[in-house]
């Protein structure tokens, strides 16, 4: 008797046992479910918001137009957005470009980042592809509408992007990279109005033309234009601005470590076809070329052992005699820093870049600084 009143007991607590746990079970999927809901409604309601951002760039108002650009800059660089750019991938793009033809400054500048954005969201392909046919005519006007800083600089940021990205012929990275080159360099004629950059500019141009030129596989350009290039930066080793300085030399340690002045005296001595004028137009060209080694190897030994002036931010003087000494130790020693980049091929350049995914370049463009 004892025995069963014991069995019907344990039996009782099993029985509740196991209504508890039914209890508990109900209780979470319930709360599962909530949760899920949660998170769609969550998503839900982003979407309808970057939903309402392109419709509002097609009001007239400009401030309006600012905001939403704002607001989608936001969300791509809080998730990747793809669903959203596949589709609305024409809509954004066209609404974007006519930011960049008829907006201020603050709205071609919003409009610059957000294409940088949508390429890299979309990848390489044919969309990027698209991106950057369609683009390279309004971000090429955008920068004869005003000379505004920060506007340039967005824009220069843009046009490396989607170059990086879209471009897939070494003609449209050359051609690219001569729109940016024109903005501190122009080549003078009687239809051509000149403007000081400021250094602000410059430094933006160096760094997004020698950061398209760390994309391309030894890239052959005439040794005129190279010439011309190395002498330019040369000049700006010079300049007070540190910036200015330290882009400078970072994209002639890229020129020197493919290789380019060893590429002109070849070409210099390959160009002598026997007569006496060519024999010398080629010696002379030799030492020219051996005269601004020498020259650029003298600046670059005195900056990477600059001594700290008054309001020097230490970081960037430490990170300029960095820069420097490595480039002295390539320029007399032939040593380049076993770092490297992988181009939107895959593929590994022998140059002295930060590692950096595609995803993260935007962010990383800031400009890409040696970490």
């Amino acid at each position: 008797m004892g025995k069963r009143k014991t069995q019907r007991k344990n039996a009782t607590m099993l029985d509740s046992d196991d209504d508890n746990s039914s209890v508990s079970s109900s209780s979470t999927m319930h709360s599962d479910r909530m949760s899920v809901s949660g998170t769609e409604e969550v998503e839900l309601n982003k979407d309808s918001l970057l939903d309402e951002a392109v419709d509002n760039l097609y009001e007239k108002r400009g401030s309006t137009r600012e905001k939403a650009l704002a607001s989608i800059i936001e969300a791509f660089n809080s998730n990747l957005q793809h669903e959203f750019v596949e589709k609305k991938f024409a809509t954004l793009l066209h609404r974007c470009l006519n930011s960049l033809k008829k907006g201020s400054s603050k709205e071609i500048s919003l409009a610059s980042r957000t294409v940088g954005l949508l390429a890299l969201t979309i990848g390489p392909g044919d969309k990027a592809r698209e991106i950057l046919e369609e683009s390279i005519t309004p971000v090429s006007q955008a920068f004869k509408s005003g000379y505004e800083s920060s506007k340039i600089a967005s824009l220069l940021e843009c046009l490396a992007i989607i170059t990086f990205v879209g471009g897939i012929e070494p003609e449209e990275t050359e051609k690219s990279m001569q729109i940016m080159w024109q903005l501190v360099h122009p080549k003078l004629g009687s239809n051509v109005i000149t403007v000081k950059a400021s250094a602000v500019v410059i430094t933006a141009v160096v760094s997004a033309w020698s950061f398209l030129l760390t994309t391309m596989d030894r890239w052959s350009l005439s040794p005129k234009l190279w010439l011309e290039s190395i002498t330019y930066l040369s000049s700006l080793l010079d300049k007070d601005d540190r910036s200015v300085r330290i882009a400078a030399g970072e994209a002639l340690e890229v020129i020197f470590e493919m290789g380019s002045l060893e590429k002109f005296a070849t070409e210099a001595e390959g160009s002598n076809n026997g007569s006496v004028s060519e024999g010398n137009k080629s010696k002379e060209g030799l030492l020219h070329i051996q005269g601004l080694r020498a020259k650029i190897l003298n600046q670059v030994r005195d900056l990477s052992v600059e001594a700290g002036g008054k309001g020097s931010a230490k970081k960037d003087l430490n990170y300029q005699r960095s820069l420097f000494k490595d480039v002295l130790e390539f320029l007399q020693d032939g040593y380049c820093p076993e770092t490297s980049m992988k181009d939107r091929r895959g593929v590994t350049s022998d140059i002295n870049m930060v590692s950096v995914d595609s995803v993260e370049l935007f962010e990383a463009l800031s400009w890409w600084r040696f970490h």
